[in-house]
């Protein structure tokens, strides 16, 4: 991009700071023979809205502003940010940052293009695309589809949010990028009670959309997935325990493949060495036929990007090929340390946080077995159709994932719901443990958010239906 038209309208401007400013600052810090520097400019504003039995709950608006100056050399980071966008500030902050730097000769720098931003995403501002009171008809909505789908559901909770952020990023070779980022969720909640037995049921999504992308037919799906959920709920029984053959369902149980597999996949873990994955470039480290994908390029998506926080090109990286390890995810620091080319997956949560690589929208690609063809296979096992929390040891890859809605599977058949059920295993291993993959690949509906080291990015994550072989299920029946 050439204008900078909202880094100037929301950062720059207001702050009486020029192009040249910026290039004289960041001069000042790599001139120290440092292998790498930026400045991380960050404008936000932030739109909640909570709707609870039909009234509203909660209303807030926020804005926060802030730039991170980072200086990095070899493995060391010095960094420093502030919530005052000003010249001052930053000929400052070069103060702090210029306390590190490479003694000796300085090292080669790695060959670097200059991103240009695409367009995956509008560059609209979702909170002003409807007036408030629009914002609460989508809740009362929604809540007034729940309440009607079953006498059963005696309590909806429903919450709406909306960001809008303006970006922009001065690297080490002096390129300028600006990306405006919107991003919405609608979450529901569900209470069904039969008796004294009372379940939850829990949807949502979103994306980076206009809040119009919340149509009647998408309000209806959400808030029948959620019913759906708790009336499920209702009638499960306490699931079994033990080694068995559990088929995972599409979409959002993805979750397993982001945190148990997709994780030791990140640069820093495999550089040092803290990760599963370690040294297992080319290898088979899955059954044949399976292949994972980290993508930031999926057009609106709630992963996707059109830069990441380092101001590189995101793209579509392929991490296992057909059961072999392909690639990994990288920002520039692990990139360069490690020799290897950037993959656009530098995150950062905001402007006072230094990037790590993170994920985007990871997902398994497609196989050739249809869902009933998988579920028909099983004689006696678990199918978990949609996953709650789980944690995951990345040194490890063990993990450990609930189950939110889980169904027995007796000869080829479902039969009743089964609740308490988790999902106990090792990263690595639960690939080789795939028999069958399905033909019914699905995104997630636009809810995924990754922790890691303190941070949190939104992120996508998607799957075809599994068949896992011999796996342990916590339960408590």
């Amino acid at each position: 991009m050439t204008s900078f038209k909202f880094s100037n309208q929301y950062i720059l401007s207001k702050s009486n700071i020029s192009h040249n400013d910026l290039n004289n600052v960041i001069n000042q810090i790599t001139k120290n023979n440092v292998d790498y520097a930026d400045l991380y400019f960050q404008y936000s504003r932030n739109e909640f809205w909570a709707l609870e039995d039909g009234k509203v709950k909660n209303g807030s608006y926020s804005i926060d502003q802030g730039v991170g100056i980072r200086s990095v050399s070899d493995e060391k980071t010095a960094f420093t940010y502030s919530n005052d966008i000003s010249l001052e500030t930053l000929k400052n902050a070069t103060q702090i940052v210029n306390s590190i730097r490479n003694q000796g000769q300085s090292r080669s720098i790695p060959n670097h293009k200059k991103s240009f931003t695409k367009n995956v995403y509008s560059n609209q501002d979702p909170i002003e695309s409807l007036a408030s009171m629009q914002k609460i008809k989508i809740l009362e909505t929604i809540e007034m589809y729940a309440k009607k789908l079953n006498p059963k559901i005696i309590k909806v909770s429903a919450s709406l949010a909306a960001q809008y952020e303006v970006i922009l990023i001065h690297n080490y070779y002096g390129h300028l990028i600006e990306d405006v980022r919107p991003l919405i969720r609608l979450s529901i909640s569900v209470i069904a009670q039969t008796g004294k037995r009372r379940e939850q049921g829990y949807s949502g999504g979103g994306g980076r959309y206009n809040l119009n992308y919340f149509s009647d037919e998408i309000l209806k799906l959400y808030a029948e997935e959620a019913v759906n959920q708790a009336l499920t709920n209702l009638k499960a029984k306490p699931s079994p325990a033990g080694s068995m053959t559990v088929v995972l369902g599409s979409g959002w149980p993805g979750v397993l493949l982001h945190e148990a597999i997709g994780h030791g996949l990140e640069g820093d873990f495999i550089r040092k060495k803290t990760s599963a994955f370690s040294n297992k470039m080319g290898e088979q480290v899955a059954a044949k036929g399976i292949t994972v994908i980290d993508d930031g390029t999926i057009k609106n998506r709630r992963g996707s990007l059109n830069i990441d926080d380092e101001g590189n090109a995101t793209q579509k990286t392929i991490l296992i090929d057909d059961g072999k390890l392909v690639g990994y995810l990288q920002d520039s620091l692990n990139a360069r340390l490690m020799g290897m080319p950037l993959t656009g997956n530098g995150r950062r949560e905001s402007y006072a946080h230094t990037p790590l690589p993170r994920m985007t929208n990871t997902y398994m690609l497609n196989g050739k077995y249809s869902q009933d063809e998988i579920i028909s296979s099983v004689k006696d096992g678990l199918y978990a159709h949609n996953f709650g929390g789980g944690q995951v040891d990345i040194t490890s890859g063990k993990f450990v994932f609930s189950a939110s809605e889980a169904y027995i599977i007796k000869n080829g058949k479902l039969t009743h719901p089964v609740k308490g059920a988790t999902i106990i295993g090792n990263g690595p291993d639960i690939l080789k443990q795939v028999s069958m993959v399905g033909n019914n690949m699905r995104l997630d509906s636009g809810v995924g958010t990754c922790g890691k080291e303190g941070q949190s990015v939104p992120v996508g994550v998607g799957q075809p239906t599994l068949k896992i072989d011999n796996i342990v299920v916590g339960g408590t029946g």
